[in-house]
């Protein structure tokens, strides 16, 4: 047996193993309901975790389009909010961080070949 939340609609919005305060229901764990809406679940937790990825993704593309407008002149660096310089500065050293880490590793596999 689970413990169900569900809405006004009858609508299962929460599953949990063990009894807790805003639980409407009771499920047997092999109802087809409860099958339902697990793989429902399922279905949104990959779909989000795609947009996640996405969304890191589109990071970069933002970065790499500021640069390109900042280095054509388009707009001037100091004309973007404080808080974005910051954090365009901040991945920046990051990633110049990361090739310094990189360039390190290739020396030192190189030297042992």
């Amino acid at each position: 047996m689970v413990y169900v939340q569900r809405d006004a609609d009858g609508l299962i919005l929460r599953v949990e193993s063990t009894p807790f305060g805003e639980m409407t229901d009771t499920l047997a764990v092999e109802s087809e309901e409860l099958a339902g809406w697990l793989r429902a679940s399922e279905e949104v937790h990959a779909r989000l975790s795609g947009l996640k990825q996405s969304d890191l993704a589109m990071v970069r593309v933002l970065e790499d389009v500021v640069i390109v407008l900042v280095e054509r002149g388009v707009i001037s660096f100091t004309d973007l909010p404080e808080a974005a310089r910051r954090k365009l500065d901040e991945r920046a050293l990051a990633r110049a961080d990361m090739e310094g880490i990189r360039g390190e590793m290739t020396e030192l596999i190189d030297k042992r070949s």
